[in-house]
């Protein structure tokens, strides 16, 4: 199935759209919680190298991804005056 951008949704589906991703930007704080976590460990043990990394890198990535999404469907909703 070929997923459409976000210009192409009808009114309704754009609604869905925002629902959807509220729980989506709640899985991902877990998950960026849960790097923490990781590296806060790894300090802790004086272990840096890829284990401090690599969560780091996916936490910058998860919060910069959201935000990019998230601008981006509240301009489309500007725009539609829906909310």
């Amino acid at each position: 199935m070929k997923q459409r951008s976000l210009s192409e949704l009808t009114d309704q589906e754009l609604l869905q759209e925002v629902k959807k991703r509220k729980s989506t930007s709640i899985v991902n704080a877990l998950l960026v919680g849960f790097l923490i976590g990781v590296i806060v460990y790894s300090v802790i043990k004086n272990t840096w190298g890829f284990l401090t990394l690599i969560p780091i890198f996916f936490a910058y990535w998860l919060i910069n991804k959201s935000k990019r999404d998230e601008q981006e469907l509240e301009n489309l909703l500007k725009q539609r005056n829906l909310k």
